[in-house]
């Protein structure tokens, strides 16, 4: 009995880290002091609902290379301004909704 309890808080616990999200995983890697599991996953949440995948394999680079978030910003490309924008509004959501 002991074994298959055992058995089924693995298969648990690998299912939610295997359904983590590049965004929540991102997240939970940035060692931030208010970063958890709920919290990460709520911003992931958000992602999907808001950001492409693409979107989002953009967005976690910001986590590496926050300056790159300045660069995409600031720059003239029409499809890094559009990419800004939902970003924003990505961020916008995901402070009202998981704060």
């Amino acid at each position: 009995m002991r074994s298959l309890t055992i058995a089924a808080v693995l298969i648990v616990a690998s299912a939610s880290v295997a359904s983590a999200g590049m965004i929540e995983r991102a997240c939970m890697k940035a060692d931030r002091k208010a970063a958890s599991r709920a919290l990460c996953g709520c911003i992931q949440d958000v992602a999907d609902q808001t950001l492409s995948r693409s979107d989002q394999r953009l967005a976690v680079k910001f986590f590496k290379d926050p300056h790159m978030a300045q660069e995409i910003r600031q720059s003239d490309r029409e499809s890094h301004e559009v990419f800004w924008k939902k970003y924003k509004a990505f961020g916008a959501t995901a402070k009202s909704y998981c704060s």
